[in-house]
């Protein structure tokens, strides 16, 4: 690499990836080098990381801390070490780590400072995680590899951000480097509760106790949902067109109540199948993706993602919260107790009889 500071992106991962370590370089359509992609895979012990009973061994014991048998810190007694069984050798835990290397170089420790300190954590991780999918999706096709699958920052281990020399840089060491932490990737959690909002637990329940099927559209409505966050809208239309065809034909025979759900899918079948037509042009290098809305794409797929939820649900109308990704409903329930429409009735003055019968009727 040439001379001068490079910034870089970096993930680990608990896992391998798939494609062979080394260095990759990504290109845009003129052959420009976009950026350089390295990929070094290592194994660990567990053993060699965590002590037994959970405790590194690194860690020291606080004063004060009991130990084992109950007693005090101070002198304790010194346990015999246990073997483990014969033949049995402890697990080793694979770490990926892929760094993103921008090849555009700085020239002062100073400017490569301030771009670190300005950077933002979310920005940044969904930067990195494009590049990487990028990557691990081209080797996907590219290796017939069909269990390779794109990943996002919730996967990792490690998120930083840093810079350093060219060799320096690409061997994963760094001058400075920061971690990338984002609240949002407590979302998985948030989405957790949504789900047990929905009664997934019984459902989940039903599909593995054989009282319920999986449907076909469920699972194109989760392909589709992966391809549109990753910007692969081509994808995402085709997948949608499939889900919306198989939705409507699994969802007929249902019922509880999803009449208004498929009325409304019905008239965006059109709008949907005319982005599939979109996607399939003959063009090359792909350009459909800029004749694709995203917004249109996204408002289809959370219309379908709702009638799947209000499935999942039961619901018997169309007032139910769509639970699209978290979002609010779109309409009120109806009170369970409607208020009357006829009018107040007038007291009668006193000592009149009420309307339509005499005191004694009462």
């Amino acid at each position: 690499m040439p001379s001068g500071l490079f910034t870089f992106l970096q993930v680990e991962l608990p896992f391998e990836l798939g494609p062979p370590d080394g260095r990759w370089l990504l290109r845009d359509g003129a052959g420009e080098v976009e950026r350089v992609l390295v990929l070094r895979t290592a194994g660990s012990t567990r053993a060699d990381a965590i002590g037994r009973g959970g405790r590194r061994h690194s860690e020291p014991r606080r004063a004060g801390q009991r130990s084992g048998d109950g007693r005090s810190g101070g002198r304790r007694r010194r346990r015999e070490p246990t073997a483990d069984p014969p033949g049995i050798e402890p697990a080793t835990v694979p770490v990926a780590r892929a760094t993103v290397i921008d090849p555009a170089t700085l020239a002062e420790r100073s400017a490569a400072d301030a771009w670190l300190d300005g950077l933002d954590p979310e920005q940044a991780i969904d930067e990195a995680c494009a590049w990487l999918n990028r990557f691990l999706l081209a080797y996907r096709i590219a290796a017939t590899d069909a269990y390779t699958r794109a990943l996002s920052g919730i996967d990792a281990l490690a998120l930083r951000a840093g810079f350093g020399e060219g060799e320096q840089v690409a061997e994963g060491r760094w001058l400075r480097a920061a971690p990338l932490v984002s609240p949002r990737l407590g979302r998985r959690a948030r989405r957790r509760e949504t789900v047990r909002e929905a009664r997934a637990e019984e459902q989940l329940a039903a599909l593995l106790g054989g009282r319920a099927e999986a449907l076909l559209c469920e699972e194109l409505a989760l392909r589709a949902r992966l391809d549109l966050d990753l910007g692969r809208l081509d994808h995402a239309a085709l997948e949608l067109e499939r889900a919306y065809v198989a939705a409507l034909v699994e969802l007929a025979g249902i019922g509880l109540g999803l009449a208004p759900r498929l009325a409304e899918l019905e008239q965006l079948l059109p709008e949907v199948q005319k982005m599939a037509e979109i996607s399939l042009q003959p063009t090359y290098p792909p350009s459909t993706t800029t004749l694709l809305q995203e917004s249109a794409l996204q408002h289809a797929l959370a219309r379908l993602e709702a009638a799947l939820r209000a499935r999942v649900i039961g619901e018997e109308g169309p007032w139910t919260a769509s639970l699209v990704r978290g979002g609010p409903p779109s309409e009120e329930p109806p009170s369970e107790e409607p208020p009357s429409e006829e009018p107040p009735s007038e007291e009668p003055p006193s000592g009149a009889p009420p309307p339509g019968g005499s005191p004694s009727d009462s």
